[in-house]
C-alpha cells in the first residue's frame, strides 16, 4: 500500500517538475549564474572523480538494467491481462519523476543558459558565400598541410597513430591550452569511455553520447579514427555544460585544434570542413566542387570511408531513431532540433 502512495506522489511531483522546469527555462541569467556556473561544475567534477577511474562504462550498464526492468515491466502487464492498470501507470509515473529529477539536477539545466555566442560576445549575424569559401579554403590549406607532414602520400588517406584509448587519455591536453585562453572551459577530472553499446550507436547513427546521470562521455568506438579524437572533444564539452549541439560542436573544435597533437588538428579541421562543406553546397553547388577539390586526394579517401562506414549502419528504424532525438532537443530549447549541429558554422566564421 505504501509503493502505492509514494508512486502516486511522485507521479504527481513529476507534474510539478514539469512545470518548474518549464518557469525556469525564462530565467537563463538565473541558470547561468547559480546552476551552470556555481552547482553545476561542483557537482560535474564530482561525478567524475567518481566514474573516471573506472574502465567501463557505467552509465551504459544503467541504460542496460534500465531496458530489462521495463521489458520486465511489460510482461507483468501482460501477464496480470491487464488488470489494476492504474496502479502500473502510477509506478511507470514515479520512475519517470525520479528519473526525471536526476536528469535536470545533473545536466539537464544547462539547456536553458545563457547561449555561449554572448558569452564570448560572438557576432551571431549571417555570413556571407564569400566568407563560407575563404574559410573553407583556409580549413583546407591547413588540412593538406598537416596530412602532407603525417602522410607518405597525398593519395593516401591519414592513418591515426593512436589507439582510441590514448586518445581518450590525451584528449584533456587540447582543453588545458584552450582554458588559457577562456578560463571557464577549463577541464580537469576525465572520464572518456568508450561504450558497450557502439553496435546500437551506430545502427541509431550517433557517435558518442554524455551520459546525464554518470558525467560519462561515451564513445561510439566504431566510428572511423579520422573523427573520433574531434567525437571525444565535442562530449567532453558537453561534461562541462554546454548542452546544445552546436555549442559543444564548436568548443570540439576549438579544443581539438588548439591540441599540440597533429592527429587531434587532423579531426578537428576534417570535421569543421564537413559542416562547411555541407553549408557551401546549399548555397552554391559549383562553388563546394571546385572547393572540394582542392582536398588531397587521400583526405577525400577519409571522407569516403566516413560516409561508407555509416552507409553500412543504416536500417529501417534510424529514421524513428533521429526523429526522436530531434523532438528531444527541440523539447529542451534546441529550436531546430537535430539541425543544430550545423549551426556551429555560424559559431565558428563570427568568431574568427
Amino acid at each position: 500500500m505504501n509503493n502505492v502512495l509514494h508512486a502516486r506522489y511522485l507521479t504527481y511531483f513529476l507534474l510539478f517538475q514539469v512545470i518548474f522546469i518549464q518557469v525556469v527555462s525564462r530565467f537563463p541569467n538565473f541558470v547561468e549564474r547559480y546552476y551552470s556556473n556555481q552547482f553545476y561544475p561542483l557537482l560535474s567534477r564530482f561525478n567524475r572523480v567518481s566514474t573516471g577511474w573506472i574502465s567501463f562504462s557505467i552509465g551504459d550498464l544503467f541504460y542496460g538494467v534500465c531496458m530489462l526492468i521495463f521489458i520486465r515491466y511489460i510482461y507483468i502487464i501482460f501477464r496480470d491481462k491487464f488488470n489494476a492498470m492504474s496502479t502500473y501507470l502510477f509506478a511507470a509515473g514515479g520512475t519517470l519523476s525520479v528519473l526525471y529529477f536526476f536528469f535536470y539536477l545533473n545536466w539537464g539545466l544547462n539547456y536553458y543558459r545563457i547561449p555561449l555566442a554572448t558569452r564570448l560576445a560572438i557576432d551571431s549575424n549571417t555570413y556571407s558565400t564569400e566568407k563560407l569559401m575563404d574559410f573553407s579554403h583556409k580549413t583546407i590549406d591547413k588540412l593538406n598541410a598537416i596530412h602532407s607532414n603525417l602522410s607518405a602520400n597525398d593519395s593516401l588517406p591519414l592513418e591515426i597513430a593512436h589507439t582510441r584509448k590514448e586518445m581518450h587519455q590525451i584528449a584533456i591536453n587540447g582543453y588545458k591550452k584552450l582554458g588559457k585562453k577562456h578560463r571557464f572551459l577549463d577541464y580537469k577530472m576525465t572520464s572518456v569511455k568508450g561504450s558497450l553499446l557502439s553496435v546500437p550507436l551506430s545502427y541509431m547513427g550517433f557517435a558518442g553520447y554524455l551520459n546525464p546521470f554518470t558525467g560519462e562521455a561515451q564513445i561510439n568506438t566504431k566510428i572511423p579514427k579520422s573523427t573520433y579524437a574531434f567525437t571525444i572533444c565535442h562530449e567532453m564539452a558537453h561534461q562541462l555544460g554546454y548542452a546544445a549541439e552546436n555549442e559543444a560542436n564548436f568548443i570540439g573544435y576549438l579544443a581539438s585544434t588548439a591540441h599540440s597533437d597533429p592527429y587531434f588538428k587532423f579531426a578537428g579541421y576534417l570535421t569543421a570542413l564537413k559542416y562547411l562543406l555541407s553549408e557551401l553546397h546549399k548555397r552554391d553547388p559549383i562553388a563546394y566542387a571546385k572547393t572540394k577539390s582542392k582536398l588531397h586526394k587521400g583526405i577525400l579517401k577519409n571522407l569516403e570511408a566516413s560516409h561508407a562506414f555509416w552507409q553500412s549502419y543504416e536500417n529501417p528504424l534510424e529514421p524513428l531513431f533521429k526523429s526522436s532525438y530531434n523532438n528531444y532537443l527541440k523539447a529542451n530549447n534546441q529550436k531546430e532540433g537535430i539541425q543544430s549541429y550545423n549551426y556551429m558554422v555560424n559559431l565558428l566564421l563570427n568568431y574568427e
